[in-house]
């Protein structure tokens, strides 16, 4: 009976089983059915949205900035010579390479025996000359009193030759009185004649002398310069350069001793294009006299000097193209001839044009705006300038509209895109981070800036300065360790 009744019970739960089993697949099979038989529905699409930086058109009146490169020079250059020939007998203690020296300044003297010899026999030619002149007077009037005292005899023989002739008039006198009267008188004329060749060559004697004694005179002033000119002395105030020239060395006539350079004196000159020369002229045609601003990179500090533009080149140059343009430079501290500088040339004021990021136009001279339901417009620009980074436009539907800071070919008119407007207020340029520098990297740096000898002192002194602060410009540290390779 026990057997029989759990064969029972093994026959239920099989059968219970099995039951499970066939409705289970059941299921499955109408599961599987009904997901067949359903219809394939595609999820609705989404559009694609790009996120923008934005920047919002504010037109203004802007001064355009024109950049280019120039070298710096002194408008006052001479070049010290030798006027004479000889030795090198004296020398300034300021005549070297970056003397300074003053006006009248005497920088050297050339052995002076040769031209003083030929001016003491100058002299004693003049002296000579002053003398015959002095004979030829008195022989002049000496002359001229025997012209008178033979003009006195002529008259008293002529009128002793009148007297004989009224005695034969009136029966008195005789033929042969007479006659040897009028011979008396003609002998008296002839000596009257003589002795007024003698006072003409006297006169011409004086002539001779007086044109002997001036060109002795000239002589005299030509040895006088050639002695000044043994004596080189500074005609203004300036700095030697290239000196080439020992105490006791024969030079010979202008033969370069130096060049004197007027520190004072600078003017910087840059070459423009046409384009850009042209912008700088005013209706008549003339340069304006714009103000620029020169730039030297000096180991992480920038020295600056600003002037104004004076004068062009007369022509363009040989091989060269553009306008050769000189701007003189006021108060240009640190600053020396041939320094290589950057120029920064103030153009006259545009109105109201928009200054842009230069990733903002694209070439076909247009820019991307926000729209309605946020989708991108285009709308034409004029191009005025490029500044750097920046272009300077001006549009008649760009005045208070958001545009699209950067470009891209993913961009175009009816995109729909997610503006972001954080830098819409940043009108002007952050200014550059400070850092706080580690002992060592202080030490670094300050060794190098002291012990650079090309910086200006009153650059270095800046420079020094700022390092000792607590936190120092991180620009300042990169331009400083850029120089060291750090």
């Amino acid at each position: 009976m026990r057997f029989l009744r759990q064969s029972l019970i093994g026959l239920v739960l099989t059968a219970l089983t099995l039951a499970l089993l066939v409705y289970a697949g059941d299921l499955l099979r109408g599961a599987v059915q009904e997901r067949l038989s359903r219809e394939t529905k595609a999820p609705p699409a989404r559009e694609r949205t790009f996120s923008v930086n934005l920047v919002l058109a504010q037109a203004d009146d802007v001064v355009p900035v024109l950049e280019t490169f120039g070298q710096v020079q002194s408008r006052r250059t001479l070049e010290l010579r030798a006027a004479v020939t000889g030795r090198v007998v004296e020398m300034a203690d300021s005549f070297e390479d970056g003397g300074i020296v003053r006006a009248g300044e005497v920088l050297l003297r050339i052995d002076p025996a040769d031209a003083q010899s030929a001016l003491d026999r100058v002299q004693a030619d003049i002296s000579d000359a002053k003398a015959d002149l002095l004979d030829a007077q008195r022989t002049l009037d000496l002359g001229r009193d025997d012209q008178a005292a033979a003009q006195e005899q002529a008259d008293l023989r002529e009128r002793a030759f009148q007297r004989q002739v009224d005695l034969e008039e009136r029966g008195v006198g005789t033929a042969a009185a007479v006659e040897t009267a009028e011979l008396a008188a003609s002998s008296a004329r002839q000596a009257v004649l003589s002795r007024r060749q003698a006072v003409t060559a006297a006169e011409a004697r004086i002539d001779q002398a007086q044109t002997t004694l001036q060109r002795t005179e000239i002589a005299l002033a030509e040895a006088e310069r050639r002695l000044a000119d043994t004596t080189l002395r500074a005609p203004f105030d300036g700095t030697l350069s290239l000196t080439n020239v020992t105490l006791g060395r024969l030079v010979s006539a202008n033969e370069k001793l130096a060049d004197l350079i007027d520190p004072d004196a600078l003017e910087v000159s840059f070459r423009l294009s046409t384009a850009q020369y042209a912008r700088l002229l005013d209706d008549a045609g003339d340069l304006l006299n714009a103000p620029v601003t020169a730039t030297l990179d000096v180991a992480g500090i920038d020295l600056s000097a600003r002037g104004m533009i004076t004068r062009v080149s007369a022509d363009a140059g040989e091989t060269q193209t553009g306008r050769l343009v000189f701007a003189r430079l006021d108060s240009a501290r640190g600053f020396k001839p041939g320094d290589f500088v950057t120029v920064a040339v103030q153009e006259p004021v545009l109105t109201q044009v928009v200054r842009l990021p230069a990733s903002a136009l694209g070439a076909d001279g247009s820019v991307l705006v926000l729209g309605e339901g946020d989708r991108l417009e285009t709308v034409p620009v004029t191009l005025l300038r490029r500044q750097g980074d920046s272009v300077l436009v001006r549009g008649d539907e760009l005045q208070g509209r958001e545009v699209v800071e950067a470009r891209s070919p993913l961009l175009g008119a009816g995109i729909a895109v997610t503006p972001l407007r954080a830098g819409l207020q940043d009108a002007a340029p952050s200014t550059s981070d400070m850092l706080e520098l580690s002992v060592e990297r202080r030490a670094r740096l300050v060794a190098f800036v002291e012990a650079n000898d090309r910086m200006p002192q009153e650059a270095k002194a800046r420079v020094l300065a700022q390092l000792a602060e607590p936190q120092v410009p991180a620009q300042m540290v990169a331009r400083i360790e850029s120089r060291m390779g750090g």
